[in-house]
């Protein structure tokens, strides 16, 4: 089993990381067990941000690294939160009010014009240094409810209603949720990837 570093501090992801991977032959380590604090995101893309995040993992622990860069972009929005998604209402990973902000932002805007889409962009190293890292991407259409609903998941999940669903993100089953999410699809895209020759 191939030890990897998980370049990020957020519980959500870890845990959606250890069940999408549980039979992948990979072991995957937080990066808080070698001590590896969250790198400055200085990235204009998601996987620029994602790179940064692998590099600076992989170094410090001296392990191949995972990283992966998400968010959602909401087309009224132009693309907002994107890539400032995790602090968009000013301070970093407060769920509570970057839901709030997003609410205020398109409190006026009727439903059919609320679109919107999670992505997320993961990248294997297997050094710090690795030319030629893996780039999956997964995404997620769906549209922004006018009120939460559900208490699974994390982040946006209670504010998203994926295309073909009944239930919001927060609402449906954690396994299906994992499967058919813009990081299970990006998880799916990099096993794929794993499996083939001289990868």
């Amino acid at each position: 089993m191939t030890r990897i570093v998980l370049a990020s501090s957020n519980p959500g992801k870890l845990a959606e990381f250890n069940h999408l991977l549980a039979d992948s032959g990979l072991n995957v380590v937080p990066q808080s067990a070698y001590d590896v604090d969250d790198v400055e995101e200085t990235g204009l893309t998601f996987v620029e941000n994602a790179l940064l995040k692998a590099r600076h993992a992989s170094r410090i622990s001296g392990l191949p690294a995972l990283a992966d860069d998400s968010g959602l972009c909401v087309e009224y929005l132009r693309g907002a939160p994107g890539l400032y998604s995790a602090r968009y209402s000013g301070v970093h990973g407060d769920n509570a009010a970057n839901n709030a902000k997003l609410l205020q932002e398109i409190s006026h805007v009727p439903i059919e014009q609320r679109g919107a889409f999670f992505i997320c962009v993961l990248v294997l190293l297997r050094h710090a240094d690795d030319p030629a890292p893996l780039v999956a991407e997964g995404r997620w259409h769906g549209r922004v409810l006018t009120e939460q609903r559900g208490v699974h998941g994390f982040g946006y999940d209670p504010l998203f209603l994926p295309d073909g669903e009944a239930a919001s993100a927060a609402e449906l089953p954690p396994g299906l949720k994992n499967r058919i999410s813009h990081r299970g699809r990006a998880l799916a895209e990099l096993r794929q990837r794993l499996a083939e020759p001289h990868v």
